[in-house]
């Protein structure tokens, strides 16, 4: 009785912080509804083309009209919300009960309170985790419900889906996310502060310690027998990786923030993971090597996650098992060429098959010069680790087959070096890697596929003439791999080779308009150069000087007329005191106009928008004319205009910021066709330093899942700008995507741009390996 009491004690104090958490937010509610009416009110008067600006000025009508219905309709959402709902499912489901699909708009609104809930955990991660502690604490489960109101995606859905059916359409919704995403933000962590700390009057978890939770996958799971269940992949069998196993069915990409508990980016998750793995077979093989030669592997394993590091023991190979690996014959090279052409499908199965009972045979072959159950293990590891790769039936058959011939090769630089099964960045393992990433996503009839395939035939047959080398052969290829794909995959069809230059022209040109207006800016901030000028010279000139200089070249004619052009232009918008100089403006006036003209006209404007700039610059000139102070010497003209000459030897190339571009003005500003190019200049949350160097570590080949505007799309990273400003996306129908660092890293942390591969191919054959060991024990030794 006691106990019950108390956990109806638990349970009301539960509630009662829930019910507060709701009010408070309710509180806020028109706060936000404010911020929102402000934005709006800010874009009315922001420039726009007429499509975009007659789509903030119905947004601003209708929200003026709905903005209290919202408000109350949200409110009463939050409070339905507070009802109890069950956290999983028991008993079968009944045949009758009215299953349905999914709506669009279901989809579409989890989606957006995805991306509007890791927002908010940007801010208040800690706060929301801490009360999420607390309140399984004092119900006694070990999770939450996925409803519970207490999760920021359950208090975001309400704001979107209310937002709809107060007839506010999404489109609008999109020009306000990010200052909802603000605000609610900083609200939320407030609000969740407060929580926590009535919990912690009531003496709920006062200090919250680290404590490493058990879990059921077969990270956790010991070597030997026992059951285990698996996520993310199977250990026995196959099934496709890039599909994320979760509870409850929900797909990863619909609800990013969830797929990761603690805060965890993916990028650490999946490394967690994969070191995870390299651990356990550090154990396994730790258990069979007597205590002595050990290996300090120290930093090899994340300590974060997987405890203290292993201290691994290994001893060389015996002399036995060394001369069966010289003696045993090359991979039968004949087997590529029984697959005729255009049938691989047809004869895929008899090929693998053939090739799986080589590969057997050669492993029991070898095995029985082993000395050591060490030796016997690494042999078993390595020789299910390539049975697994053999099965993954989404890499073209032939490609399977020179994978199996690397077994053996790989199989001594295994037993000669303990590194590769303690270091994820081993040479060997790298090498099939990046060579797995990129053919685990095409299409093997295509004349790409011939090319890569063509590369990894050679890769292979480099490592078999040079089996003493260990790990340098395959750091050798790996950087020739590299080499290829950076050549390859910028120029496989003429569509990929235009959009590549294009997109070399518009990084070339945002860059050099960015320098240009930082060294304009140095070179006539102590001249006494009036505002107009100095802003028509740093917002538009700047950027003329950059299209010439692209399209002509720096010292082209044109181009150095252009440089004129700037120095007159801020010689003429001095004063004038003298006749003389008075003279020469009159005089040198149409051909400046004209050059103005020419340069504007060079940017694609239209000629309204130039004489817009035009009579601007007219009356400072006319002010200037009669002016007889400020005056600029002619020497300084002299020297700011042999400056302007060689503006390029000024430059630097270490210049970091984000690029302004604009998608509409690409065709204009390079005169070629960018139909098949879309720019991705929208979308994500904020991208903070780790997305940042996330980005950065993305290998060109690797096949991703895109979601851009409710779209998704299969693409292969393709190329990475020279000064790493753009990134270049394609799928298989040729279409190409352009996106900048900050832009690629905020998709990546909202989800919205997922490899296809959670695991790299080495790292799931090694899973796998280790799934079927458990599953038979006896088969490591025999």
């Amino acid at each position: 009785m006691a106990s019950t009491g108390s956990d109806r004690r638990h349970q009301a104090l539960a509630d009662k912080v829930r019910l507060r958490l709701v009010a408070e937010l309710s509180q806020s509610m028109d706060t936000l509804a404010q911020r929102v009416r402000e934005r709006l009110l800010e874009l009315l008067d922001q420039p726009a083309s007429s499509k975009d600006a007659q789509l903030r000025r119905d947004a601003w009508t209708l929200y003026q009209r709905h903005q209290a219905l919202w408000c109350d309709a949200t409110r009463r959402a939050w409070q339905a919300a507070l009802q109890p709902t069950p956290s999983t499912r028991s008993g079968p489901l009944a045949l009758d009960a009215g299953l349905q699909l999914v709506g669009t708009d279901v989809v579409e609104n989890r989606i957006l309170a995805s991306r509007l809930a890791l927002g908010v955990m940007e801010h208040a991660a800690s706060e929301v985790n801490d009360l999420r502690k607390r309140l399984k604490s004092l119900q006694a489960e070990e999770t939450l419900s996925p409803q519970d109101i207490v999760h920021p995606e359950s208090l975001a859905l309400p704001l979107i889906e209310q937002w709809g059916h107060c007839g506010l359409l999404r489109e609008y919704w999109a020009l306000v996310h990010d200052t909802i995403q603000k605000l609610l933000g900083l609200q939320l962590k407030e609000i969740y502060a407060h929580c926590n700390a009535e919990l912690i009057d009531h003496g709920v978890l006062p200090v919250i310690e680290f404590v490493a939770r058990p879990r059921n996958d077969t990270l956790s799971a010991p070597i030997g027998g026992g059951t285990t269940r698996q996520t993310g992949g199977g250990t026995s069998g196959h099934a496709p990786s890039h599909v994320a196993q979760r509870s409850g069915g929900q797909d990863r990409m619909a609800r990013p923030a969830d797929h990761y508990a603690g805060g965890m980016s993916p990028r650490s998750h999946r490394l967690g993971n994969a070191r995870g793995i390299l651990d356990r077979v550090s154990r396994l093989i730790g258990d069979l090597v007597p205590q002595r030669g050990a290996v300090d592997t120290r930093g090899a394993v994340d300590t974060a996650h997987h405890g203290a590091p292993h201290t691994v023991p290994y001893t060389a190979p015996s002399e036995s098992l060394l001369q069966a690996l010289q003696q045993q014959p090359t991979f039968d090279s004949q087997l590529q060429a029984q697959v005729p052409e255009g049938y691989e499908v047809q004869y895929a199965p008899v090929v693998i098959e053939r090739v799986a009972s080589g590969l057997r045979q050669q492993t029991s072959s070898i095995k029985a010069h082993a000395k050591s159950d060490s030796e016997k293990a690494i042999i078993e590891l390595i020789a299910l680790m390539f049975q697994s790769i053999l099965q993954e039936d989404r890499i073209p058959t032939g490609v399977r087959v020179w994978f199996a011939r690397l077994q053996i090769p790989v199989l001594r630089v295994a037993l000669a070096e303990p590194d590769f099964f303690q270091k994820l960045d081993h040479p060997a393992r790298q090498l099939i890697d990046r060579m797995g990433s990129c053919v685990l996503g095409f299409d093997a009839s295509g004349i790409s596929s011939a090319a890569l395939e063509t590369e990894i035939k050679r890769i292979v047959q480099v490592i078999e003439q040079y089996p003493e080398t260990g790990q340098r052969v395959y750091v050798r290829v790996y950087e020739e791999f590299q080499s290829f794909l950076q050549q390859h995959l910028a120029q496989r069809n003429e569509s990929t080779i235009k959009v590549v230059g294009v997109a070399q022209q518009v990084e070339q040109k945002e860059t050099l308009a960015i320098q240009y207006t930082i060294e304009l800016r140095n070179q006539i901030q102590d001249m006494p150069v009036r505002d107009e000028i100095r802003e028509f010279l740093y917002k538009v000139w700047a950027e003329v000087l950059a299209v010439s200089t692209i399209r002509q070249g720096a010292q082209h004619p044109d181009t150095l007329l252009l440089k004129k052009t700037a120095a007159d232009l801020i010689w003429a918008a001095s004063a004038k005191p003298n006749r003389a100089d008075r003279a020469r403006v009159i005089a040198d006036l149409p051909d400046l106009l004209k050059s103005l003209r020419t340069g504007m006209g060079s940017l694609g404007l239209h000629k309204a928008a130039q004489e817009v700039h035009i009579k601007i610059i007219s009356d400072t000139l006319a002010d200037a004319f009669m002016s007889k102070t400020h005056t600029i010497a002619a020497e300084q003209v002299q020297a700011l205009a042999e400056r302007l000459v060689h503006l390029e030897d000024y430059l630097s190339d270490d210049g970091t910021e984000e690029l302004p571009l604009d998608a509409q003005s690409i065709e204009e500003l390079f005169e070629v066709d960018a139909s098949e190019l879309e720019v991705i200049t929208s979308g994500g949350s904020t991208a903070n330093p780790e997305g940042i160097e996330w980005a950065r570590s993305l290998q060109l080949g690797d096949w991703f899942t895109l979601d851009h505007n409710s779209n998704v799309a299969q693409v292969q990273y393709m190329w990475r700008s020279p000064m790493g400003h753009l990134h270049l996306f394609a799928n298989q129908i040729g279409r190409s995507y352009l996106i900048q660092s900050a832009r690629l890293a905020a998709y990546l942390q909202a989800g919205l741009l997922v490899a296809q591969e959670e695991e790299s191919l080495t790292v799931r054959a090694t899973r796998d390996a280790l799934g079927k060991i458990e599953a038979n024990p006896e088969r490591l030794l025999a």
